[in-house]
Protein backbone atom coordinates (compact mmCIF):
# COMPACT_ATOMS: atom_id res chain seq x y z
CA UNK A 1 0.00 0.00 0.00
CA UNK A 2 2.71 2.58 0.52
CA UNK A 3 4.31 1.50 -2.39
CA UNK A 4 1.55 2.46 -4.00
CA UNK A 5 0.88 5.72 -2.91
CA UNK A 6 4.73 6.26 -3.44
CA UNK A 7 3.60 5.81 -7.25
CA UNK A 8 1.10 8.01 -6.99
CA UNK A 9 3.22 10.62 -5.74
CA UNK A 10 5.28 10.69 -8.37
CA UNK A 11 3.04 10.82 -11.34
CA UNK A 12 1.23 13.89 -9.80
CA UNK A 13 4.64 15.31 -9.44
CA UNK A 14 5.71 14.58 -13.07
CA UNK A 15 2.41 15.37 -14.37
CA UNK A 16 2.30 19.22 -12.76
CA UNK A 17 6.01 19.61 -14.02
CA UNK A 18 5.01 18.87 -17.65
CA UNK A 19 2.37 21.31 -17.32
CA UNK A 20 4.92 24.05 -15.76
CA UNK A 21 7.50 23.25 -18.18
CA UNK A 22 4.62 23.89 -21.21
CA UNK A 23 4.16 27.59 -19.87
CA UNK A 24 0.49 27.15 -18.19
CA UNK A 25 -0.31 28.12 -14.88
CA UNK A 26 -2.29 26.33 -12.51
CA UNK A 27 -3.96 29.47 -11.88
CA UNK A 28 -3.87 31.31 -14.80
CA UNK A 29 -7.23 31.09 -15.74
CA UNK A 30 -8.48 32.21 -12.37
CA UNK A 31 -5.94 35.25 -11.99
CA UNK A 32 -6.55 37.01 -15.14
CA UNK A 33 -10.08 37.11 -14.59
CA UNK A 34 -9.84 38.77 -11.88
CA UNK A 35 -7.40 41.17 -12.90
CA UNK A 36 -10.66 42.07 -15.65
CA UNK A 37 -12.74 42.54 -13.84
CA UNK A 38 -10.49 44.62 -10.91
CA UNK A 39 -9.56 47.13 -13.96
CA UNK A 40 -13.33 47.55 -15.15
CA UNK A 41 -14.27 47.85 -11.79
CA UNK A 42 -11.49 50.46 -11.28
CA UNK A 43 -12.35 52.42 -14.05
CA UNK A 44 -16.34 52.54 -13.01
CA UNK A 45 -15.32 54.00 -9.36
CA UNK A 46 -12.51 56.52 -10.46
CA UNK A 47 -16.06 57.60 -12.82
CA UNK A 48 -18.17 57.68 -9.73
CA UNK A 49 -16.20 59.33 -7.31
CA UNK A 50 -16.52 62.75 -9.76
CA UNK A 51 -18.85 65.48 -8.57
CA UNK A 52 -22.00 66.05 -10.45
CA UNK A 53 -20.26 69.32 -11.47
CA UNK A 54 -17.03 67.15 -12.31
CA UNK A 55 -19.23 64.67 -14.48
CA UNK A 56 -21.22 67.27 -16.40
CA UNK A 57 -18.10 69.53 -17.01
CA UNK A 58 -15.69 66.36 -18.63
CA UNK A 59 -19.27 65.19 -20.65
CA UNK A 60 -20.12 69.07 -22.10
CA UNK A 61 -16.39 70.12 -23.04
CA UNK A 62 -16.50 68.80 -26.44
CA UNK A 63 -20.05 68.18 -27.39
CA UNK A 64 -21.91 69.54 -30.37
CA UNK A 65 -25.28 70.02 -29.36
CA UNK A 66 -26.43 71.68 -32.53
CA UNK A 67 -26.51 67.96 -33.85
CA UNK A 68 -29.77 67.57 -32.25
CA UNK A 69 -30.68 71.46 -32.66
CA UNK A 70 -30.06 72.70 -29.46
CA UNK A 71 -28.36 75.88 -28.40
CA UNK A 72 -26.41 75.43 -24.68
CA UNK A 73 -26.05 77.25 -21.91
CA UNK A 74 -23.57 75.13 -20.33
CA UNK A 75 -26.29 72.00 -20.02
CA UNK A 76 -29.29 74.49 -20.05
CA UNK A 77 -31.12 74.22 -23.27
CA UNK A 78 -32.29 77.88 -24.55
CA UNK A 79 -35.70 77.96 -26.08
CA UNK A 80 -36.43 80.32 -29.25
CA UNK A 81 -39.09 81.94 -26.85
CA UNK A 82 -37.48 82.23 -23.08
CA UNK A 83 -33.86 82.82 -24.04
CA UNK A 84 -31.86 82.77 -21.20
CA UNK A 85 -33.96 85.07 -19.36
CA UNK A 86 -34.57 83.32 -15.85
CA UNK A 87 -37.41 80.95 -15.01
CA UNK A 88 -39.88 82.92 -12.80
CA UNK A 89 -43.06 83.15 -14.63
CA UNK A 90 -46.19 81.13 -13.43
CA UNK A 91 -45.88 79.36 -16.80
CA UNK A 92 -42.52 77.40 -16.37
CA UNK A 93 -44.22 76.43 -13.21
CA UNK A 94 -45.57 72.90 -13.19
CA UNK A 95 -49.32 72.99 -11.96
CA UNK A 96 -49.68 71.39 -8.85
CA UNK A 97 -52.49 69.09 -8.18
CA UNK A 98 -55.71 69.30 -5.96
CA UNK A 99 -53.96 67.02 -3.71
CA UNK A 100 -50.93 68.99 -3.58
CA UNK A 101 -49.01 66.93 -5.35
CA UNK A 102 -47.02 68.03 -8.55
CA UNK A 103 -47.35 65.45 -11.37
CA UNK A 104 -44.54 65.42 -13.94
CA UNK A 105 -45.15 63.31 -16.84
CA UNK A 106 -42.02 61.64 -18.22
CA UNK A 107 -40.85 59.55 -21.18
CA UNK A 108 -37.62 57.35 -21.20
CA UNK A 109 -35.92 56.27 -24.24
CA UNK A 110 -35.59 52.38 -24.84
CA UNK A 111 -31.92 52.69 -25.64
CA UNK A 112 -30.88 52.53 -22.35
CA UNK A 113 -28.93 49.06 -20.67
CA UNK A 114 -31.22 47.63 -17.67
CA UNK A 115 -28.36 49.14 -15.04
CA UNK A 116 -28.90 52.31 -16.18
CA UNK A 117 -32.54 52.28 -15.92
CA UNK A 118 -32.44 52.08 -12.96
CA UNK A 119 -30.50 54.66 -12.35
CA UNK A 120 -32.54 57.08 -14.11
CA UNK A 121 -35.64 55.54 -11.73
CA UNK A 122 -33.67 55.77 -8.66
CA UNK A 123 -33.03 59.36 -9.48
CA UNK A 124 -36.49 60.35 -10.61
CA UNK A 125 -38.32 58.71 -7.45
CA UNK A 126 -35.97 60.38 -5.27
CA UNK A 127 -38.07 63.43 -5.43
CA UNK A 128 -41.09 62.11 -4.63
CA UNK A 129 -39.02 60.98 -0.87
CA UNK A 130 -38.44 64.19 0.51
CA UNK A 131 -40.99 66.75 -2.24
CA UNK A 132 -44.04 66.62 -3.60
CA UNK A 133 -43.00 66.13 -7.30
CA UNK A 134 -44.42 62.70 -8.53
CA UNK A 135 -42.80 62.19 -11.93
CA UNK A 136 -44.82 59.85 -13.37
CA UNK A 137 -44.96 57.68 -16.99
CA UNK A 138 -46.65 59.47 -19.51
CA UNK A 139 -49.94 58.70 -21.26
CA UNK A 140 -51.47 61.42 -23.39
CA UNK A 141 -50.46 64.43 -21.57
CA UNK A 142 -48.78 67.56 -24.13
CA UNK A 143 -46.20 68.62 -21.75
CA UNK A 144 -43.86 65.77 -20.21
CA UNK A 145 -40.44 64.82 -19.83
CA UNK A 146 -38.47 63.64 -22.17
CA UNK A 147 -35.77 61.67 -21.28
CA UNK A 148 -33.52 60.69 -24.29
CA UNK A 149 -29.67 59.77 -25.09
CA UNK A 150 -28.29 62.68 -26.81
CA UNK A 151 -25.31 64.41 -27.30
CA UNK A 152 -24.49 65.39 -23.53
CA UNK A 153 -26.03 66.24 -20.62
CA UNK A 154 -28.87 68.68 -20.68
CA UNK A 155 -32.40 70.34 -20.17
CA UNK A 156 -34.71 73.08 -20.41
CA UNK A 157 -35.19 75.20 -17.35
CA UNK A 158 -38.78 75.02 -16.25
CA UNK A 159 -41.89 73.38 -17.94
CA UNK A 160 -42.13 74.12 -21.42
CA UNK A 161 -45.46 73.02 -22.66
CA UNK A 162 -44.66 70.44 -24.61
CA UNK A 163 -42.47 67.46 -25.50
CA UNK A 164 -39.44 69.01 -23.64
CA UNK A 165 -35.84 66.64 -23.83
CA UNK A 166 -33.90 65.91 -20.47
CA UNK A 167 -30.30 64.64 -22.47
CA UNK A 168 -28.68 61.89 -20.51
CA UNK A 169 -25.80 60.53 -22.95
CA UNK A 170 -25.39 56.55 -21.79
CA UNK A 171 -21.80 57.18 -21.76
CA UNK A 172 -21.55 59.53 -19.37
CA UNK A 173 -24.21 61.14 -17.90
CA UNK A 174 -25.95 58.21 -15.82
CA UNK A 175 -25.09 59.12 -12.14
CA UNK A 176 -27.83 59.48 -9.74
CA UNK A 177 -26.83 63.28 -9.01
CA UNK A 178 -26.04 63.82 -12.51
CA UNK A 179 -29.72 62.64 -13.17
CA UNK A 180 -31.10 65.01 -10.30
CA UNK A 181 -29.07 67.66 -11.37
CA UNK A 182 -30.94 68.12 -15.05
CA UNK A 183 -34.38 66.95 -13.67
CA UNK A 184 -33.86 70.07 -10.55
CA UNK A 185 -33.16 71.98 -14.04
CA UNK A 186 -36.43 70.91 -15.57
CA UNK A 187 -38.38 72.05 -12.51
CA UNK A 188 -37.38 75.84 -12.88
CA UNK A 189 -34.12 76.31 -11.22
CA UNK A 190 -30.43 77.39 -12.66
CA UNK A 191 -27.18 77.46 -11.54
CA UNK A 192 -26.19 78.24 -8.22
CA UNK A 193 -23.01 80.58 -8.95
CA UNK A 194 -25.81 82.66 -11.13
CA UNK A 195 -27.37 83.83 -8.19
CA UNK A 196 -28.12 87.28 -7.73
CA UNK A 197 -26.44 87.41 -4.74
CA UNK A 198 -23.62 85.16 -5.60
CA UNK A 199 -20.59 88.02 -5.61
CA UNK A 200 -21.23 88.17 -1.76
CA UNK A 201 -19.86 84.20 -2.16
CA UNK A 202 -17.94 83.63 -5.03
CA UNK A 203 -15.68 85.61 -7.14
CA UNK A 204 -15.84 85.01 -10.83
CA UNK A 205 -12.68 85.46 -12.52
CA UNK A 206 -13.54 85.45 -16.02
CA UNK A 207 -9.84 86.13 -17.60
CA UNK A 208 -9.52 82.07 -16.96
CA UNK A 209 -12.43 80.89 -18.47
CA UNK A 210 -11.99 80.15 -22.16
CA UNK A 211 -12.63 82.13 -24.38
CA UNK A 212 -16.79 82.65 -25.53
CA UNK A 213 -17.81 80.57 -22.75
CA UNK A 214 -18.38 83.53 -20.14
CA UNK A 215 -21.83 83.46 -20.38
CA UNK A 216 -22.06 80.48 -18.33
CA UNK A 217 -20.95 82.97 -15.85
CA UNK A 218 -23.74 85.47 -16.04
CA UNK A 219 -26.20 86.64 -13.03
CA UNK A 220 -29.73 86.40 -13.47
CA UNK A 221 -32.46 87.32 -11.51
CA UNK A 222 -33.06 84.27 -9.24
CA UNK A 223 -36.02 84.07 -7.36
CA UNK A 224 -33.74 82.60 -3.91
CA UNK A 225 -36.79 82.39 -1.58
CA UNK A 226 -34.99 83.56 0.86
CA UNK A 227 -32.75 80.39 1.40
CA UNK A 228 -29.14 80.38 1.95
CA UNK A 229 -26.41 80.45 -0.95
CA UNK A 230 -25.19 76.76 -0.94
CA UNK A 231 -21.75 76.10 -1.68
CA UNK A 232 -23.14 72.54 -1.62
CA UNK A 233 -25.85 72.31 -3.98
CA UNK A 234 -25.86 70.21 -6.16
CA UNK A 235 -26.83 72.69 -9.06
CA UNK A 236 -23.09 74.58 -7.68
CA UNK A 237 -20.10 73.98 -10.48
CA UNK A 238 -16.91 73.70 -9.79
CA UNK A 239 -14.25 75.99 -9.49
CA UNK A 240 -12.37 74.85 -12.69
CA UNK A 241 -15.64 74.88 -14.83
CA UNK A 242 -14.27 76.70 -18.06
CA UNK A 243 -11.36 76.94 -17.23
CA UNK A 244 -8.87 77.28 -20.03
CA UNK A 245 -6.22 75.51 -19.10
CA UNK A 246 -8.02 72.77 -15.98
CA UNK A 247 -5.57 74.60 -13.67
CA UNK A 248 -6.54 77.97 -13.36
CA UNK A 249 -9.51 78.76 -11.92
CA UNK A 250 -12.80 80.29 -12.34
CA UNK A 251 -14.48 81.01 -9.10
CA UNK A 252 -12.93 81.18 -5.73
CA UNK A 253 -15.07 81.64 -2.79
CA UNK A 254 -15.14 84.52 -0.73
CA UNK A 255 -14.58 85.66 1.96
CA UNK A 256 -12.97 82.13 2.55
CA UNK A 257 -11.22 80.99 -0.05
CA UNK A 258 -10.84 77.87 1.55
CA UNK A 259 -14.63 76.73 1.26
CA UNK A 260 -15.21 74.21 -0.68
CA UNK A 261 -17.87 73.96 -3.50
CA UNK A 262 -18.93 72.14 -6.68
CA UNK A 263 -18.37 69.08 -4.76
CA UNK A 264 -22.00 67.54 -4.79
CA UNK A 265 -23.14 64.16 -5.50
CA UNK A 266 -26.67 64.53 -4.93
CA UNK A 267 -29.10 67.22 -4.13
CA UNK A 268 -28.26 69.33 -0.52
CA UNK A 269 -31.43 70.13 1.78
CA UNK A 270 -31.02 73.26 0.16
CA UNK A 271 -31.86 72.11 -3.11
CA UNK A 272 -34.74 69.92 -1.61
CA UNK A 273 -36.12 73.04 0.50
CA UNK A 274 -36.27 75.38 -2.63
CA UNK A 275 -37.81 72.85 -4.20
CA UNK A 276 -40.39 72.50 -1.48
CA UNK A 277 -40.77 76.06 -0.97
CA UNK A 278 -41.46 76.76 -5.02
CA UNK A 279 -43.81 73.79 -5.29
CA UNK A 280 -44.95 72.70 -1.86
CA UNK A 281 -45.52 75.11 0.40
CA UNK A 282 -49.27 76.30 0.34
Amino acid sequence: MAAMKCILGLLVLLAVSAWTEAGVSPTAGVSTQVVKRQSGDNKGEDEAELSVAEQLERVNRDINPMEEGVQLKGDIALSNHRNADPCVQNGCKWPKSSDGNVYIPYVIANSYTSQQLGVITSAINSFSASTCIRFIPRTTETAYVNIQSYNGCYSYVGRQGNAQTVSLMSNGCIYFGTVQHELIHALGFDHEQCRSDRDQHIQVLLQNVISGMEYNFNKINTLNQGTPYDYSSVMHYGRLAFSKDNVSPTMVAVPDSNAVFGTAKQMSQNDIRRINLLYCSN
